[in-house]
């Protein structure tokens, strides 16, 4: 059975909102999200959402405090205005890389953001690609983790260089993504490959090796995120340089892009770089490499089973 729906936006991806409005025929709700002049979060939702089953769509992308205060107020002003349910769907969950103790007096910022989102109202969390996926076990509340790979991969299955080229080979950045490497190369019915990282001692050069048959071969790198980028330019590096490949692209699921990502993406090898749309790319950082592909779909069919309480895993079947 279907509820009263309610799509509201905060302001991190509004355009990634107003697509999966679009895809469920829908609109957003008519609310002003802004800063008052001190800078404090300014709420205010002018449409009656009682005994609604609201989404609310935001990623915690930079500026990450910023977009998350939107978040958990957003979340107190429908929990006051007594929506039946609150979905916080964040297509990018921040604070995911603080998810343990690394060293003594480490907080563990993922565990916190966890409870304050719970506490702000929300009822369950939509997402994408958690770093890790035993983040889930920090909410008390329902979690649903969409994938990125299968999006990623459908959208790869529809490019000439995936569908003429025969020495195509997906390729795990270093170890830790081996297994959404595997994923995306059993999707393409192609082979994988490794970049392993080492460093023989400390402040010794790290040393590359190529776990995997790449020579004259399309490599296609693979990872959840792309941060400053660092990782991917040089695994993309050691793949043409040691081990012979003829190309390299990269596919991921979010394009954090901080620091000198952009500068480092557009003067290194790398042929194309497939995003994923769950943050905005700002466009002083999109360049002439970047593809974006839209996830709008797969959540409006995610928020739809949600709100009918469909299982959420057969939009994989």
């Amino acid at each position: 059975m279907e509820n009263k729906r309610i799509l509201l936006a905060g302001n991190s991806n509004l355009e990634l909102a107003q697509g999966i409005a679009k895809e469920l025929k829908a609109k957003l709700c008519d609310a002003k999200v802004s800063q008052f002049s001190d800078g404090e979060c300014s709420v205010q939702i002018d449409e009656s959402v009682r005994g609604a089953d609201v989404f609310v769509v935001q990623s915690m992308s930079m500026p990450v405090n910023d977009n998350l205060m939107e978040l958990l107020v957003m979340n107190d002003a429908l929990k006051r205005a007594s929506a039946k349910r609150i979905t916080a769907v964040v297509p990018y969950f921040g604070y995911a890389r603080q998810d343990r103790k690394a060293r003594a007096r480490d907080p563990i910022t993922a565990k916190l953001v966890a409870d304050i989102l719970t506490k702000s109202g929300a009822s369950r969390l939509l997402t994408m690609d958690l770093h890790a996926p035993q983040l889930q076990g920090f909410f008390d509340i329902p979690v649903d983790s969409l994938l990125g790979i299968p999006v990623l991969a459908k959208a790869m299955e529809k490019l000439d260089f995936i569908k003429d080229d025969k020495n195509l080979i997906v390729v795990s950045p270093d170890v830790g993504s081996v297994t959404r490497a595997r994923q995306m190369a059993e999707m393409l019915h192609v082979p994988i490959a490794i970049v392993d990282k080492r460093r023989p001692k400390a402040n010794e050069v790290e040393i590359m090796h190529i776990v995997g048959d790449v020579e004259g071969k399309t490599c296609l790198l693979v990872d959840d995120m792309i941060d400053t980028a660092g990782t991917i330019v040089n695994s993309a590096k050691a793949l043409l340089e040691i081990g012979k490949a003829k190309k390299v692209y990269v596919c991921c699921t979010h394009a954090v892009f901080s620091g000198p990502a952009v500068e480092r993406l557009t003067n290194s090898v790398i042929e194309k770089v497939f995003v994923l749309n769950t943050i905005t790319v700002p466009n002083d950082k999109k360049f002439d490499k970047l593809v974006e592909i839209s996830v709008a779909p797969i959540f409006a069919k995610a928020i739809q089973a949600i709100n009918t309480g469909s299982p959420v895993s057969k939009l994989y079947e």
